[in-house]
């Protein structure tokens, strides 16, 4: 297949969040969505809302309507048993591309359709997707995490310009690290935003978002901005006695907080030291107070 520009016949297998929304962007670029598979309520009400008009068929179906791009938006622990089932059905053909769009695996997951001839993608949007309309306004100015062949370079960057982003070219063997980076960085920032949300109901605060929604954007854009020379707050400062009373009454209220908080606290040190933001002769005292902490917690 040419990647001169021109209309693809494609084929979405997973209408979850993911897929059904990076198959209605390739629509309104022009392109044809032909078929999708989805076996939940939710990913067909997902088809008829994203994809108006798109045959829902079995997978394999699926798979040999899309002439030109099949692309896979399943689980990361389920995308090798798809791609092995669909390729040992024998409806993938010559100069098909089949991409996936897991951030985690990269093009050994689709070994098995080299024996076809068709030609492997990985294509990872590096956005959170809520699976509506919504996200598409996202879409515009993202990162994709791509792995490809030499020769499907330029098909890959076609395809992620049609969908309006940008590649950022990962190397197979980094796939696992990328996708933790990403996967630390926003899915542990809901689970932080939440813990902190909690702990401010319970300090008797009645909407911790309006507390947090300043605070952490500007924390998100300093850190974006400045990296470490972003950090503030007492550990920065080196306040052991600070510390030290937030984890008696984090233990007192809510115990299961304490974890997080004293490995995040240790890092953040860590950091600290490392940026020259935090003298290691001021650390000493606070780092004895996490040591402490961390003991009780293991005993």
């Amino acid at each position: 297949m040419s990647a001169s520009p021109r209309q693809l016949a494609i084929g979405v297998i997973g209408a979850g969040r993911v897929g059904a929304v990076l198959g209605a962007a390739l629509a309104r670029a022009g392109h044809r969505v032909v078929a999708a598979a989805g076996v939940s309520a939710a990913a067909k009400d997902r088809i008829e809302s994203l994809l108006p008009g798109t045959e829902v068929l079995p997978a394999h179906e699926v798979a040999s309507a899309a002439t030109d791009l099949l692309l896979i938006a399943v689980p990361d622990d389920s995308l090798g048993a798809v791609v092995a089932g669909l390729a040992s059905t024998g409806v993938l053909r010559p100069g098909q591309v089949v991409a996936h769009t897991s951030g985690a695996h990269g093009l050994d997951v689709l070994s098995p359709v080299l024996a076809a001839g068709a030609r492997p993608l990985a294509l990872h949007p590096a956005m959170t997707f809520t699976g509506t309309a919504d996200d598409l306004t996202r879409l515009p100015g993202i990162s994709y995490g791509v792995t490809a062949p030499t020769p499907l370079r330029p098909f890959a960057v076609r395809l992620v310009a049609d969908l309006g982003g940008v590649p950022e070219w990962v190397a197979e063997r980094d796939r696992p690290l990328y996708h933790a980076a990403l996967a630390h960085g926003a899915n542990h920032l809901v689970t932080l935003v939440n813990e902190a949300a909690d702990r401010l109901r319970d300090a008797g605060v009645t909407q911790p978002e309006k507390v947090l929604g300043p605070l952490l954007r500007a924390a998100l854009e300093n850190a974006l901005r400045l990296g470490d020379g972003a950090l503030t707050g007492p550990v920065s400062r080196g306040d052991a006695g600070t510390i030290a009373r937030h984890l008696d009454r984090l233990a007192a209220t809510a115990p299961e907080s304490v974890p997080s908080y004293l490995a995040l606290a240790r890092r953040t040190a860590d950091r600290a030291i490392a940026a020259g933001r935090l003298r290691p002769s001021d650390a000493e005292s606070l780092l004895g107070v996490l040591a402490n902490r961390d003991r009780q917690v293991a005993a």
